[in-house]
């Protein structure tokens, strides 16, 4: 079987053998997480469209080649309190570059399981945590409409990323919070987490951080989500 072309192009850059194209990923350090580097793209647009002539097929958008700012919020809140996720089984919704599984990995999970429903974000997941000697597992099952067992923390870095996954996300999000699941979730305010069990935990300036969709933002937090009471 022919490699996946996304697989080959994450392993040449690895090696470091790629052109130097805007088209091409780096290995970069995340701004409000320094101690964790990812394969990231300087242009995803163009990334995309390479990965889409390579496949010779439409693909969904390389979301998993950003390091999106809710994300960042995020895993830089796990690293700053290990003792959120030390020896807890945890749960990535929508783990794109793997950044939020990454962090609670390193914070001392006990085990960590990356979901994405792109199997390119699954092999990046998987380079990624290489990269920073993170144990992680990965499925690309789409958990939304079931139910989920086995776990004390789910994480959502930015998986409220427009009106119509929201809409989705944020139910399951709920089932998991009614049932006693600890929800953190990160968002810079793109509007569609306007739910009245969000309490926010901390807030970060971006300082320029993070995707180019989010330069316009100037602040991202962390929102525990509350049980129904």
């Amino acid at each position: 079987m022919a490699p996946d072309p996304l697989q080959r192009q994450l392993f040449d850059d690895a090696a470091g053998t790629d052109s130097g194209g805007a088209d091409q990923l780096r290995l970069t350090r995340v701004p409000l997480a320094a101690e964790i580097k990812l394969f990231l793209a300087d242009d995803p647009t163009l990334l995309w469209a390479r990965l889409e002539a390579a496949a010779g097929r439409r693909l969904p958008p390389p979301y998993w080649a950003s390091a999106w700012a809710g994300g960042q919020a995020l895993a830089r809140y796990l690293l700053d309190n290990p003792g959120l996720v030390a020896g807890r089984r945890v749960l990535d919704v929508a783990s794109g570059s793997g950044l939020v599984a990454i962090a609670a990995a390193m914070a001392g999970a006990a085990t960590v399981t990356a979901n994405d429903i792109d199997p390119y974000a699954a092999t990046a997941i998987a380079l990624n945590a290489v990269v920073n000697d993170a144990r992680l597992t990965t499925t690309v099952d789409d958990l939304l409409d079931g139910t989920v067992t086995e776990v004390d923390l789910v994480l959502a870095g930015d998986a409220l990323y427009n009106a119509e996954l929201a809409t989705r996300v944020l139910p399951f999000l709920s089932r998991l919070a009614d049932r006693g699941v600890q929800v953190l979730v990160g968002d810079p305010g793109r509007g569609h987490c306007a739910f009245d069990r969000l309490e926010p935990v901390v807030s970060y300036h971006q300082l320029n951080a993070g995707a180019a969709e989010d330069s316009l933002l100037d602040r991202t937090q962390v929102l525990a989500l509350l049980p129904r009471r």
